[in-house]
């Protein structure tokens, strides 16, 4: 469950909003998930960053963790775990064992930036308090946290940690891949490096990297299916190709990011009635809304 693609699915809410009265829609999550599983991704990451776990109250992590274990069936699910203190993590790796996850996503979240000792001593907390696969997330950008490479290294030692989700490689394939290789020798050889940042999906599978870690495949996983598989046959014109048709995309996760853009996606082609955002994160409107549909339009029909 961690190679080939991860795809992480947005969370829907019932009513307007969740700041307007609106609760998680199971059903509809569930739906969601289903629907990524009928298309073939190799696993299921719930209660990511798209997910919007950050904002959610801990009894509507544990029902979308279960939902989304029952939806995938035989598809493992990678549960999002992160919180602000060790205690939160802990009581959420319970709620994800209890629901049948078949491994966890820890990201060392710090209100006041965690110093390497700190973030040390967290990953060293939990794989000792559970059996589950851990997947290091690494992603400076939402946990005000840089991995130094010493600090991977002793990290990625730990009993249980079996990935990290890794920030964007460079375009260039030839600077990916000395940055990749460098982050293999960093981290043991059981441990496997997936790729986040989807603009930069293709090039970091085509570059060495085991699983990409997608926000895109949870709305569109047939499209980004077919990037990995490309990838993965060693076919760089046909995945780096499949890619640049997401050129529009790209450019609005880089304008609004993934969260407000991928929100506006679902709600645009019908995958949601309402979106998700939680308050002071508002939905995408005017010219930037407008911006999504003639993204949408250029990319044509997808999934």
């Amino acid at each position: 469950m961690f190679s080939g693609l991860s795809a992480f699915p947005l969370t829907p809410f019932t009513g307007a909003g969740p700041d307007s009265g609106g609760v998680p829609d199971l059903g509809a999550y569930a739906r969601l998930v289903a629907r990524l599983v009928a298309a073939g991704v190799d696993s299921i990451g719930a209660l990511g960053s798209t997910g919007g776990f950050a904002y959610l109250q801990r009894g509507d992590r544990r029902a979308l963790a279960r939902t989304a274990v029952r939806a995938a069936g035989s598809t493992p699910v990678i549960v999002g775990v992160g919180a602000l203190t060790t205690r939160e993590i802990l009581g959420h790796v319970a709620d994800a064992e209890d629901a049948g996850a078949a491994g966890i996503l820890v990201p060392p979240l710090g209100y006041q930036p965690l110093r390497p000792a700190e973030v040390v001593t967290l990953f060293k907390t939990v794989t000792s308090e559970t059996d589950l696969p851990v997947v290091v997330y690494d992603n400076p950008a939402t946990t005000g946290y840089t991995f130094s490479r010493e600090v991977l290294t002793e990290v990625a030692a730990l009993p249980r940690v079996v990935s990290v989700k890794i920030p964007p490689v460079a375009a260039d394939l030839g600077r990916a891949l000395g940055h990749v290789t460098d982050l293999r020798d960093a981290v043991s050889r059981y441990v496997s490096l997936g790729i986040s940042g989807d603009r930069a999906g293709a090039c970091g599978l085509l570059v060495g990297c085991d699983t990409w870690y997608s926000v895109l495949a949870g709305v569109f996983p047939r499209t980004c299916l077919a990037i990995t598989r490309a990838a993965q046959d060693g076919d760089e014109e046909l995945a780096t190709g499949l890619s640049a048709e997401l050129d529009p995309v790209w450019d609005l996760f880089d304008r609004f990011g993934s969260y407000r853009t991928v929100s506006a996606i679902a709600a645009e082609t019908g995958l949601v009635r309402h979106e998700g955002l939680h308050h002071p994160v508002l939905p995408l409107s005017g010219d930037e809304r407008e911006a999504v549909r003639s993204a949408l339009q250029t990319i044509g029909p997808r999934d």
